[in-house]
């Protein structure tokens, strides 16, 4: 509010949200964010800054348009940025569009199924999640550790996703299982994305990507078994390249869309 009152020359803001962006009627649903359920943050922002024009995203979309913009996916209209960290979700652009879906949570690709039978664990956060996310990959780590009395490894105690990769270079059998298991799902999770959206990039994000950028080329491999193959031709698999800046530089780019249209 100070930066906009000192007139700054500001004629557009665009904003990343953590969450969904209801593009109707201006609220966010952010989990992570105490009472942000339906939050009216166009309303807030637009008492601060008048007049000028304000668009709100879902990070996940800020994300795909950042790298179209700044980043590994230039030159691209038919692009995706799978986002895997705590959850994933993916930033998807179809013909030069963002997807947003009749209630703006199109992207939600957590609640993918991608096995069989249903677990009642799915209804929280979905069966790719729980096999694939940083939560997941600790969590499955935790339970195959409990299940194990011959276990003696170097997993203990409440670990991250990130020390199960650390335990994997050290060829913990534990993290060996669940990190071959996330790199299939991540294949399986691909695959189904190219044969629906035909795109020519998809790129991976997040706080997982990270230490889970060196297992890319295995996951490619794993998605063009699956992928509709004419598809799979098409598309080229990568790493983003703004890393955790791509929801930024998105939510520039939303800015400077702004202010070409209001121009």
């Amino acid at each position: 509010q100070q930066v906009l009152r000192a007139d700054h020359a500001i004629d557009a803001v665009g904003i990343s949200v953590p969450g969904i962006s209801n593009q109707k009627n201006g609220t966010v649903w952010a989990p992570n964010i105490p009472n942000w359920d339906a939050y009216p943050l166009l309303e807030e922002v637009k008492n601060i800054t008048g007049n000028r024009p304000v668009a709100i995203e879902s990070d996940r979309s800020c994300y795909i348009l950042g790298e179209m913009w700044q980043g590994n996916a230039k030159e691209c209209t038919n692009a995706i940025f799978i986002a895997v960290g705590t959850g994933i979700g993916a930033g998807i652009v179809a013909d030069g569009r963002v997807l947003h879906g009749a209630g703006d949570i199109a992207g939600a690709i957590g609640w993918m199924a991608l096995q069989q039978p249903f677990k009642e664990e799915y209804i929280s956060c979905g069966c790719f999640e729980i096999n694939a996310s940083g939560s997941g990959i600790a969590k499955t780590a935790k339970q195959l550790i409990m299940e194990d009395e011959r276990y003696a490894g170097s997993l203990t105690g409440n670990f991250t996703a990130h020390q199960v990769f650390d335990a994997y270079e050290r060829n913990d059998p534990v993290a060996v299982k669940v990190i071959r298991n996330a790199i299939q799902h991540w294949g399986m999770a691909i695959a189904n994305l190219i044969s629906i959206f035909n795109p020519e990039k998809i790129l991976l994000g997040g706080g997982v990507f990270g230490p889970a950028v060196k297992f890319i080329p295995d996951i490619t491999t794993e998605a063009m078994k699956w992928a509709q193959p004419i598809s799979a031709r098409q598309v080229s698999v990568e790493a983003s390249s703004l890393g955790a800046s791509a929801g930024l530089y998105g939510a520039g780019y939303l800015a400077l869309q702004l202010n070409e249209k209001n121009k």
